[in-house]
């Protein structure tokens, strides 16, 4: 008894718990009528305002699908940029329903900020943004450098595991947010930057004259990116870790946005499935049983959300590589709708 009192006494310091805190999300989704996304102050590719001010990006596409499957419209969602500083505490505090951000997947973030990652948007690796002219080839020539970065993420800490482990000085520049940083290494106010590679992509397209800059071959971490949500509730966790193994497991099986109608005649039994012709999966997430077969339709599968955003044909020019299916010699695996 003694243990029990114990428990929610320290569940009511923290103001939530697993007994139900916060576990309302799908229903304040559901009331308010959208869901509050956290994305990047601007990132191409990833989470970017375009020309006429509407969001795009493989973050910000995977968020509508989330709107998809539980308000079954993908438009039904709204937008917060945040700096990689306050992206954590936006989420803590319950101001952003979803955080999909080009945000690492690690061990501290996913036990010690009351935070759950439900899966690998992109996998990724850091890197190094050099000019041409500087004429290094190689991250093991950099000693001496300075480095610009981004605070409050873990590239930080990633180029100072590499230069003490290759026994190299170097001067970091850090500073408050991405276009700082990108401005401050297009003004020449450090020799290198560094960020995750497909970062590197996106932000060498805001310099000057990008030809004149190249991404060095080494990659020196591992950087998981993918979407979090709060600790304390189990269904809204489930909802968007499935929207996810959704849009991988389309792919697998050849669900387009352009053939998922045709889809609904299918007999096989793991399309199906994922369209909402047999069985009721949407009931055990707590939404309509054409849940996945909405993301489909309104976004896509994971291929092409990958594709129209960040892929060989658009202007981040990523081969799918390690995103390519498990099946294709990549990472991207989902486990099964059954």
């Amino acid at each position: 008894m003694k243990r029990l009192l114990s428990t929610f006494a320290l569940a009511g310091a923290f103001g939530l718990s697993a007994f139900g805190a916060q576990a309302a999300t799908l229903d304040q989704v559901k009331a308010k009528g959208f869901v509050q996304c956290g994305v990047s102050q601007g990132l191409p590719g990833f989470s970017n305002p375009n020309d006429k001010g509407e969001w795009t990006g493989l973050d910000v596409d995977f968020c509508r699908a989330v709107a998809a499957a539980v308000l079954g419209d993908a438009t039904k969602v709204k937008f917060t940029p945040l700096s990689a500083k306050d992206r954590f505490t936006a989420l803590q505090s319950g101001d952003i329903d979803i955080l999909s951000r080009n945000t690492t997947w690690t061990i501290s973030r996913d036990t010690s900020l009351g935070l759950n990652f439900t899966g690998v948007t992109y996998y990724d690796g850091q890197g190094f943004l050099i000019r041409k002219d500087k004429n290094v080839n190689s991250a093991l020539e950099l000693s001496g450098a300075s480095v610009c970065t981004q605070t409050g993420t873990t590239t930080e800490q990633n180029v100072a595991d590499f230069f003490r482990a290759n026994k190299m000085e170097y001067e970091v520049i850090a500073f408050a947010t991405a276009d700082e940083t990108i401005k401050a290494y297009d003004s020449g106010r450090c020799d290198v930057y560094t960020t995750d590679r497909s970062g590197l992509a996106a932000e060498r397209l805001k310099l000057t004259n990008p030809d004149d800059h190249i991404v060095l071959s080494e990659i020196i971490s591992k950087e998981p990116l993918g979407p979090v949500v709060r600790h304390g509730d189990d269904q809204w966790f489930d909802i968007v870790k499935w929207a996810l193994f959704a849009q991988v497991n389309a792919e697998e099986l050849g669900i387009t946005s352009k053939n998922v109608d045709d889809m609904l005649k299918s007999e096989n039994p793991e399309v199906k499935r994922i369209v909402g012709t047999e069985g009721k999966f949407g009931e055990g997430l707590g939404i309509g049983n054409d849940w996945a077969f909405q993301i489909v339709k309104q976004v896509g599968n994971y291929g092409e959300m990958y594709d129209r955003n960040v892929g060989p044909d658009t202007p981040l020019k990523l081969a799918r590589g390690t995103n390519a299916l498990w099946s294709k010699g990549g990472l991207q695996y989902a486990p099964p709708i059954r």
